[in-house]
């Protein structure tokens, strides 16, 4: 009764996506306020029809209700309860239905805190909104309906993945989604505008929060991802350029340039169009990574699903939601003529340098992650495209990123004085200076060292740079203390969330820089009693002992760590192997202190002796690729917290003036 109550309710909400859909936009072209009115009611029905149905299903995985063909092929009766409900999201079906929750809780939330917005805007966005959930809804409907019933219900279930049951994967996945779908709203708001015909520095500041909302979630959400790869595959990486990782990289990447570049809208009213292009090619960057996990037609350990019929939906989906979009955008682009004017040495042309570097990077991403698909349809043979080629073109990308990061905020709106930016840096850039030759200098001073000190030299410009800038806003040392620290109080806060983010983005620049030039690894068969050195920690292997776990048996390690003879850190790593369903993973062992990790796993005993296969990794910094992360998220939802944000955008007129007068403001 409850599948069938969840069944009935995606029904009942298609049919209100129709509504949604369309009535709003006719009162809108009308400007009939009734009509225009009904978005916000259908909104908030479709969120509890999907709220029902999300709920529904979630029931069905804690009580393992195995009559449900999705709960009987992901679920158990011995999965803690925790992996029986991220086992809802733990399949495609399950995961598409997160995905329509998600979608239809952005469009209730511009319903309820949209109510500045001018009631054609609102009811547009709504209804472009409406139409991508019922292109969704018809998607779950016709091929992957959650609620499918089997009969006769087995007495147990299949069992969830053993790799998805962690709880990194119980959280990575909703933080994706609420990054990858809160894009759509940034997708439906240009749309919107295309149809009102109206671009200008008040649209930008109502879709800003809205896009910066998606863009933290989703920093959030490849940080999560990254950490769970760190710890659970035991191969001691990050990140390895797998397809559905740049299914999610891209999107951040275009997301990324589209906040700075919404920033230019409301600031100077210019690249208003570039900016519309990017908002829908941001979201569109999203269905591409749906279509990546769910056509099958990429190997990866991401994958949900190798259906092409679903495939062929979604590229459906893509076709008319992008291909409509961009039409759109062909016939009213002309139309959207830049307002402000500026010199090439301003704060508006670092951010358009910002803007041309991303869209870069994200193209460069793009083609490595597709070009195999292409090779492989047009018959041009198996290719692979693996980190040496991303490594080789998206990092040269990044260094003339890092170094405008710096001068970019230093500069005035308008025209900026270089010079006088030089000056201000002068601290950064000596910073820098004596960080590329410590680091050179520690490393052996060899030429191979040249490229990792120089990373660490830009992580500390980025570093510097961000704090003087964050001190010049105050004239920090350039007025009294107490007036320094007036203006620090009334500074907005979306000041101090860039100033988190930029500072976060030196972090990884750093924790990149020395896990890929500094990390060291040994691997080899170990006996009890055997100790290996690893960057001057001594590690003992102390045998290995079979353990039990709830739904697993296991091999347990255990590894003495010592530097000088001083205890460090014991270490129990374990290859386990599920039973339901049959499948061994890698539980490896990580102790840090901060700044460095030391990580042990354990393997297969040998075939041809007595003893284990380990894998030892001494992972410099690593930590600071989650420092950095957990900054930029920071910064993100500090910058929401702005005044501005909240009381929502000044009246078109105010604006206008504003933009007319062009001075130095933050951003």
């Amino acid at each position: 009764m409850i599948a069938e109550l969840g069944h009935y309710a995606l029904v009942l909400a298609f049919m209100v996506s129709l509504v949604q859909s369309s009535v709003p936009l006719i009162g809108a072209q009308r400007g009939d306020a009734v009509m225009m009115d009904l978005a916000r009611p259908a909104s908030i029905a479709m969120f509890l029809l999907v709220g029902t149905s999300f709920g529904a299903l979630t029931y069905s995985y804690v009580v393992s209700d195995f009559s449900v063909i999705n709960v009987a092929q992901n679920s158990h009766t011995d999965k803690p309860m925790l992996y029986k409900i991220s086992g809802v999201w733990g399949n495609h079906e399950g995961s598409l239905l997160l995905w329509i929750t998600i979608l239809v809780t952005y469009s209730v939330a511009v319903a309820f805190f949209g109510r500045n917005l001018p009631p054609a805007l609102r009811a547009r966005t709504l209804a472009v909104q409406g139409m991508i959930t019922g292109g969704f809804l018809l998607f779950i409907l016709l091929t992957s309906n959650p609620f499918l019933r089997l009969d006769p219900a087995p007495i147990n279930g299949n069992g969830l993945n053993p790799l998805l049951q962690d709880p990194g994967l119980a959280f990575h996945p909703p933080m994706l989604y609420l990054g990858y779908v809160g894009f759509s709203m940034a997708f439906s708001f240009a749309v919107a505008a295309l149809i009102e015909g109206k671009v200008d520095a008040a649209w930008a500041r109502w879709v800003r929060p809205w896009t910066l909302l998606a863009w933290t979630f989703l920093t959030l959400g490849i940080a999560l991802g990254s950490w769970w790869a760190y710890y659970e595959l035991g191969w001691g990486g990050w990140w390895y350029w797998d397809p559905v990782e740049n299914a999610s990289f891209m999107p951040w990447l275009a997301g990324t340039a589209l906040l700075h570049s919404a920033v230019v809208v409301e600031k100077r009213d210019a690249l208003k169009s570039w900016t519309i292009l990017l908002a829908i090619l941001t979201f569109g960057l999203s269905l591409l990574g749906t279509f990546l996990v769910r056509s099958g037609i990429i190997t990866s350990v991401h994958a949900f699903a190798s259906d092409p019929t679903r495939g062929m939906f979604i590229l459906l989906l893509m076709g008319v939601s992008l291909g409509g979009a961009l039409l759109l955008y062909a016939l009213r682009a002309p139309d959207l003529k830049g307002g402000g004017l500026f010199a090439p040495i301003s704060r508006e042309g670092s951010l358009l340098l910002n803007n041309l570097l991303m869209a870069t990077a994200t193209a460069t991403v793009l083609l490595g992650t597709l070009y195999p698909v292409f090779a492989d349809a047009l018959n041009l043979g198996k290719v692979t495209v693996g980190p040496p080629f991303f490594n080789a073109v998206f990092v040269p990308l990044m260094i003339p990123l890092v170094i405008a990061m710096g001068f970019g905020p230093m500069l005035s709106w308008k025209r900026g004085d270089i010079m006088g930016a030089l000056g201000r840096l002068k601290a950064a850039a000596g910073a820098a200076l004596l960080a590329f030759g410590l680091a050179w200098v520690l490393a052996g001073g060899a030429l191979d060292d040249v490229l990792a000190a120089f990373g660490f030299g830009l992580a500390v410009w980025l570093l510097v740079a961000t704090c003087v800038e964050l001190a010049e806003r105050v004239k920090l040392f350039r007025a009294p203390l107490a007036e320094s620290g007036r203006r620090f109080a009334r500074l907005p806060r979306a000041a101090f969330g860039m100033t988190l983010a930029h500072a976060g983005m030196a972090f990884i620049v750093a924790g990149v820089t020395a896990a890929s030039a500094y990390k060291q690894e040994s691997v080899q068969v170990m006996v009890p009693g055997q100790t290996i050195t690893v960057a001057g920690y001594e590690f003992t292997f102390q045998g290995a002992e079979r353990v039990e776990g709830p739904n697993y048996s296991a091999v347990k390690g255990h590894f003495g760590v010592t530097k000088d003879g001083e205890p460090i850190a014991q270490l129990d790593p374990e290859k386990r192997e599920y039973t339901s369903p049959p499948m061994p993973t890698t539980e490896a062992a990580i102790h840090t202190n901060g700044w460095a990790d030391l990580y042990a796993v354990v393997g297969d005993p040998n075939e041809d002796g007595p003893g284990f296969v380990t894998r030892i990794y001494f992972e410099p910094l690593v930590p600071f690729l989650w420092y950095g992360s957990l900054l930029m998220a920071l910064g993100g939802f500090v910058s929401l917290s702005d005044r501005r944000h909240r009381v929502g955008a000044p009246t078109r007129r105010k604006v206008a003036a504003a933009a007319a007068g062009a001075k130095p403001a933050s951003a």
